[in-house]
């Protein structure tokens, strides 16, 4: 008779009943705990490929990153001009107070007297607008380094640029602004296109607008001469009321100048929109705004360097 293994026993029905040896045991637990991790994963994993989109559909495009709006703020109060006496020289008031601007920022002595003494003017003739120097410094330092243009040579000591200076042609190639002529070129020269000129680099119709004259001397203001670019620069910002004491007068001002808001009321004005009444943006692209951004950013610079008496 053969024996029975010795691992077996006997059931209550009396069929055997098998019992694992120990390291028998251990193994298909193991075996049975690999078995359940693996159908966990394969849970797992189906359900995340679920959420995922399938090969046909693109996966959503992250949002965009939001540039931060710049700040619209007044630049820093900077010292302010001398105080104009027209019943007695002011010359030697200026020229001293001229020269400490240039010894502080780098701006020209002859540019500075021209920049303080439209302040000066302005003090007492609009005095609600609070121009200040700097404002048209750092206009004229963006537009072309206060007079030297491309000569690297400073201005005259009569005010006026070595060789005159006009611009490229506003003809929208090369990052350019696109404004056609305003003036058949009796300004710049060119009946076809506007060209930026003289120091302050105005437009020829925000010269034929607001020009003045800063000596009165009978003679016609000239947009090379930066005395009278300085004065007309200034009636173009104090145009229309508007506070430079305030960051939305401020803002709005050197938008104007730069020709974005309808240039404080041009002499023809056009259609609702077209950028000629104040309701339209003849540089949608932002570049006004970024024009804006740098002079404000030059006008605190110069304030830091000169800041107002306390």
């Amino acid at each position: 008779m053969s024996e029975r293994p010795p691992s077996s026993t006997r059931g209550a029905g009396g069929e055997p009943s098998w019992s694992l040896p120990g390291p028998a045991r251990s193994r298909l637990a193991l075996t049975l705990a690999l078995v359940a991790t693996g159908l966990i994963l394969v849970f797992t994993v189906g359900m995340e490929r679920d959420e995922e989109p399938s090969a046909g559909t693109p996966a959503p495009r992250p949002a965009p990153e939001s540039r931060p709006e710049f700040r619209k703020t007044v630049p820093a109060a900077a010292t302010a001009a001398p105080v104009d006496r027209p019943q007695v020289s002011d010359e030697q008031e200026l020229d001293t107070w001229s020269r400490k601007v240039e010894s502080a920022t780098g701006v020209p002595a002859r540019a500075a007297a021209a920049y303080g003494r439209a302040e000066m003017w302005l003090r007492g003739g609009e005095p609600d607008c609070h121009l200040s120097w700097s404002t048209l410094a750092a206009i004229g330092y963006v537009e072309t380094r206060h007079g030297e243009g491309g000569s690297g040579t400073p201005i005259r000591a009569d005010g006026r640029p070595v060789e005159p200076i006009v611009g490229p042609p506003l003809d929208g190639t090369q990052g350019r602004r696109k404004i056609a002529d305003t003036d058949n070129g009796r300004l710049d020269g060119d009946a076809t296109w506007d060209r930026e000129l003289g120091p302050l680099g105005f437009l020829p119709e925000h010269w034929e607008r607001w020009a003045d004259r800063a000596t009165k001397d009978g003679r016609a203001p000239d947009p090379q001469d930066i005395d009278d670019a300085a004065l007309t620069a200034a009636r173009v910002l104090c145009a229309q009321d508007r506070d430079l004491a305030t960051d939305e007068g401020w803002w709005r001002a050197v938008r104007a100048y730069h020709g974005a808001d309808g240039a404080a009321g041009q002499r023809n004005p056009g259609a609702p929109g077209d950028g000629r009444d104040g309701s339209g943006d003849r540089n949608p692209d932002g570049r006004a705004d970024d024009y804006v951004r740098e002079v404000a950013t030059r006008a605190d610079t110069y304030a830091h360097q000169l800041p107002a008496d306390r």
